[in-house]
């Protein structure tokens, strides 16, 4: 059946037009080629999100910046599938661009897995010079080896803890709460070091789970929280920002190699720049969903991080694959 979709997938996939223009008059001119590139671009978020309208600017930006000759087209709400399947989308070339977690990353760039790590960052000055360094930029460029191509990260601001029954605001608060999680080795131990219960689960299924009982809360940032709407029946938001994780906007390198050099440039900086407008975005979003959820009755706390970080300073010893890169990024000032 997956093949079957890809197939499905592919018809509407990256294709170039090819237009011959005639001369007008008495005598025909050499026919004049003209190529349009038309790229497809995936999001599993909704049309309003930050992530999706990260993209959108793209789209605009390579619309203007050819006259329309590179056209982007985003398709956003998992519409081509989940991450998951963008990802190996994109490797085929059925999809031209895709903006996914850097944690499912990991598997193809190794180092892009310290990303995920606990109290990683200082704080958002650091997270960025990181990112936008020759740190950040060798995790993209490690892509290329599983053909795809790294082209800029997105912010997805901190995660944070959010229940249905008490806050996080300690570890000790968090003893018995059962807490969703991404399918991932470093959230499972992160939660666990912190305190709780991990229990990983498909974000679509979290509603209800958490309706259900089955789990007691999950981490996120404030605008999925928001958008999600599990604010429905989870009241209390502990800000302890635990992570700092990056999206990433990646590219088909089968798509890549059929674009002029010069094309490729423009493609980068279209990316690059919209990253820049997305990382704005982001910060209003967030801002209007802290709003947007205090009016809704969620209960938002600023806890102490100190007890946070010294509860998941252990785990560090259990990555040692790690312990190099995140000696680097630590360095950064």
């Amino acid at each position: 059946m997956k093949s079957l979709k890809w197939m499905a997938v592919g018809l509407l996939g990256v294709f170039a037009a090819t237009t011959f223009l005639a001369g007008c008059g008495g005598s025909a001119q050499a026919p004049t080629e003209k190529k349009e590139i038309i790229l497809k671009a995936a999001d599993v978020q909704p049309e309003d999100y930050p992530t999706v309208m990260g993209l959108k600017k793209m789209a605009q930006l390579l619309d203007e910046r050819t006259q329309g000759r590179i056209k982007m087209q985003v398709y956003a709400g998992g519409q081509l599938g989940g991450e998951k399947e963008t990802i190996e989308m994109t490797q085929m070339g059925t999809v031209a661009i895709s903006r996914v977690s850097s944690s499912p990353l990991a598997s193809f760039s190794p180092q892009m897995g310290a990303l995920s790590m606990p109290f990683l960052f200082r704080d958002a000055a650091h997270f960025w010079k990181v990112l936008d360094g020759d740190i950040g930029k060798g995790m993209l460029k490690e892509l290329e080896k599983s053909n795809l191509i790294g082209l800029a990260y997105y912010d997805s601001g901190a995660r944070s803890f959010y229940t249905k029954n008490k806050p996080i605001n300690s570890p000790a608060d968090g003893q018995g709460q059962k807490i969703r999680v991404q399918q991932s080795k470093i959230f499972i131990d992160t939660v666990n070091a912190l305190g709780a219960s991990a229990t990983a689960m498909g974000y679509g299924e979290v509603y209800s789970g958490l309706q259900t009982g089955i789990i007691d809360g999950a981490e996120n940032n404030p605008p999925s929280l928001w958008s999600a709407k599990h604010y429905e029946v989870c009241k209390y938001f502990a800000l302890d920002e635990h992570a700092m994780v990056p999206e990433t906007v990646i590219m088909s390198k089968k798509v890549w190699d059929t674009l002029s050099p010069e094309d490729q440039k423009i493609v980068m900086q279209a990316a690059i720049d919209s990253g820049v407008y997305q990382r704005q975005v982001w910060a209003d979003y967030t801002t209007k969903s802290l709003n947007d959820l205090k009016d809704k009755g969620v209960i938002i706390s600023t806890p102490d991080k100190a007890a946070f970080r010294k509860a998941v300073e252990p785990m560090y010893a259990n990555y040692p694959e790690y312990k190099d890169i995140i000696a680097k990024i630590q360095a950064v000032q």
